[in-house]
């Protein structure tokens, strides 16, 4: 009786945090390392440090 090699490999993928830039494995706060990061960035966007650049409206009152 023939024995198959059944090992298992598990691939582990690690991406870097945006925010403090340590290299991690968790899913739960992907793409931070942390809820401290992800709550760090979250902050970020409350208080405008983020621009994503458009087109401006023109104002009605200068036509």
């Amino acid at each position: 009786m023939e024995q198959e090699n059944t090992t298992s490999s598990k691939v582990i993928k690690l991406h870097k945090c945006p925010i403090c830039g340590k290299l991690t494995d968790s899913r739960e706060y992907r793409p931070f390392c942390s809820k401290r990061c992800s709550d760090i960035d979250l902050g970020n966007w409350f208080n405008e440090s983020y621009v994503i650049e458009g087109k401006n409206k023109p104002d009605e009152e200068t036509e």
